[in-house]
């Protein structure tokens, strides 16, 4: 009796785990609704999340955020400030939002570092087949690279209070300094995005990414006034894209309205995007 009450039961398994018809599976397709394609805004923001989620499994990545921007705004006050300015308190609302433009740019190049990283480890591959807006992982990158820039920002503003800095143009003179640095560096990344396309390895995109920003952040007027410089050094600088953004928040955060270099800073931003972004996704679309 029990040998065959096992029998039963066994052949009741063997029912269950047999494998499903193909017609049944396919009127499984037939009869669902297939989910609507993700917008752009959408898969941009969930790309955006991952870079911020990579960031809390990797917190060494928050070093150039915090340590460095403090780093190099009380190491060029208290060396320089004396000298340049006649005290540390003079020259301070002169160099700090200049130092600000200075560091948020060059943290950008990570992201064409994280770029490359992601290439090298066939991510990339998986989200090419996916079915969503193609530049939604490059944009998802620099949007979460913005979150590092306002840290940045936020950590060498304190830092600049604490020492002596005193904006005339109060929070929304700040704000809107902020807003300018923020748009230029997003537009400014997607040089670093095809560099990480081009290169082979991220010691490559880093190492051309210093040989750029090196020449261009400190052959601005960061540290001192262009007109202390030999004429041929001051034709470069007086167009250099980083004195153009960094005369703007300058000159914002001191209660002004710098028309003309908030009008460059946002031409070189939209050349950035049309030339580098343009490029970024051809390449994307070819590798």
């Amino acid at each position: 009796m029990s040998t065959a009450t096992t029998t039963k039961a066994k052949d009741k398994v063997d029912l269950d785990l047999e494998a499903p018809r193909a017609e049944d599976l396919a009127a499984l397709l037939v009869n669902k609704e297939r989910p609507p394609r993700p917008s752009a805004l959408s898969a941009s923001m969930t790309f955006g999340w991952r870079a911020m989620l990579k960031i809390k499994h990797v917190p060494d990545q928050l070093f150039d955020v915090t340590a460095f921007p403090i780093m190099m705004v009380l190491m060029y006050t208290y060396l320089f400030g004396g000298a340049l300015a006649g005290s540390t308190e003079e020259y301070i609302q002169f160099l700090l939002p200049g130092i600000l433009t200075m560091s948020v740019i060059m943290i950008t190049f990570y992201t064409g570092v994280a770029v490359n990283t992601d290439i090298t480890k066939g991510v990339f591959d998986r989200f090419r087949t996916l079915p969503i807006w193609r530049p939604a992982p490059m944009v998802g990158y620099l949007l979460g690279d913005i979150v590092r820039y306002l840290m940045a920002s936020v950590v060498m503003l304190t830092v600049g209070m604490i020492i002596g800095y005193r904006p005339d143009g109060g929070i929304v003179g700040i704000a809107l300094g902020v807003l300018v640095l923020m748009v230029f560096a997003f537009s400014f990344s997607w040089v670093w995005t095809m560099f990480g396309l081009m290169l082979r390895s991220e010691k490559s995109v880093m190492g051309v990414s210093m040989m750029v920003i090196f020449p261009l952040t400190f052959l601005s007027n960061v540290f001192v006034e262009p007109k202390t410089m030999p004429g041929w050094l001051q034709a470069f600088v007086n167009n250099s894209p980083v004195t153009h953004v960094s005369t703007a928040v300058r000159e914002l955060m001191a209660g002004e309205w710098p028309a003309a270099d908030i009008a460059w800073s946002l031409g070189w931003s939209v050349v950035f995007v049309v030339v580098f972004g343009t490029w970024t996704m051809r390449l994307y679309n070819r590798k």
